[in-house]
């Protein structure tokens, strides 16, 4: 665990991170990607934290991945690629930086780490984990090729090394139908999501079966509170992540992936918006959208929330927390990760 109160002390005696409205002035460029979402008072204080990350990351010749759901700070301030876990995955094989900083949760860091071996890749909290990664091993696996034997095994990106190289291939929210339909067997495999996979089956020609995870987030949503919510405004659009439970995604206009989500509305540009997610999507694409009303029932996520720019600061100023994967798990593992990203690649998606 992280000691703050040791981390605030070091940082303090390196770096002037005292708030300043003076330095938040001059990086108003940054500031006008968020400004309908974070105060003019936060930016004083986010100021000192974002150009110190941002020099930094020249000396140590670092780039910040950072995914969907980063807070506004982390997704416009010092984050140099932002997407989903596939389009994060896929940066990961093909940026030429000697470090990268995962603005994320472990599983995402070990996937960085597994796609490129000699890089250093840092995570800024040990402790961003992911209920999902946490609710299945790779004895988990076992017991579910034991259940249906010959049916291949596609895990979700949301697992850990050991549950990837266990598994035949890896899917995320964005691929997984196209994925499990490209499969040989008429029986299909899912872990850990149950809803993901309970949704891909209902758009699936495949027999879906599945490991009973649940992510924290999603699963807190209900089609009743949707319904009171278009009732109130019958033109909202509710866009919802397929980690959602199945009855809520039948309550949504459109169902996709944080990246399917961010496309969605920005193509159709809808005078009222709820976005059935994390917290910080609405607010990380709602300055790019200024004709939409964001609707935001928040269910946040305690594990992408633990990442913080100090954190960031100190892993990239400290060097400390390295992500380490065992060579003969990773190499497992990378098998995976890559079939999914050839696959996905060779359909177009």
């Amino acid at each position: 665990m992280l000691d703050l109160p040791t981390v605030r002390t070091a940082l303090a005696e390196k770096y002037d991170l005292a708030p300043s409205p003076e330095l938040a002035e001059s990086m108003s460029d940054i500031y006008e990607k968020m400004n309908r979402v974070v105060s003019p008072a936060d930016w004083a204080i986010y100021a000192p934290y974002v150009k110190a990350i941002n020099d930094l990351k020249v000396k140590r010749n670092a780039v910040i991945l950072g995914h969907n759901y980063m807070t506004p700070e982390i997704y416009h301030g010092v984050a140099d690629f932002v997407g989903d876990s596939l389009q994060l995955a896929i940066k990961a094989t093909e940026v030429e930086a000697d470090v990268i900083v995962q603005g994320g949760v472990h599983f995402m860091a070990e996937t960085s780490k597994i796609l490129s071996p000699d890089k250093i890749v840092l995570m800024p909290d040990m402790e961003a984990g992911c209920s999902l990664a946490e609710s299945i091993t790779a004895e988990g696996v076992e017991e579910m090729r034991a259940k249906y034997p010959g049916a291949p095994v596609v895990s979700y990106v949301n697992t850990t090394a050991e549950v990837k190289a266990a598994s035949d291939i890896c899917c995320t929210s964005s691929n997984a139908v196209q994925i499990v339909d490209a499969m040989e067997s008429d029986t299909v495999i899912m872990t850990p999501d149950q809803y993901l996979a309970q949704n891909v089956a209902n758009e699936s020609k495949k027999k879906v079966v599945y490991w009973p995870g649940s992510c924290i987030v999603h699963e807190l949503y209900r089609p009743e509170d949707l319904r009171a919510y278009r009732e109130f405004d019958p033109d909202v659009k509710i866009i919802a992540h397929p980690e959602c439970t199945p009855e809520v995604v039948a309550e949504a206009d459109f169902t996709g992936s944080t990246s399917g989500i961010v496309k969605w509305v920005k193509d159709n540009n809808p005078k009222s918006a709820m976005l059935v997610t994390e917290c910080s999507m609405a607010s990380n694409i709602s300055d790019e959208l200024p004709d939409v009303e964001f609707a935001k029932p928040c269910n946040m996520c305690p594990f992408m929330k633990k990442i913080t720019l100090e954190k960031i600061l100190y892993a990239l100023d400290t060097m400390t927390g390295q992500v380490e994967v065992d060579a003969a798990v990773a190499d497992k593992a990378r098998l995976s990760v890559e079939a999914m990203i050839d696959l996905s690649r060779k359909l177009g998606i």
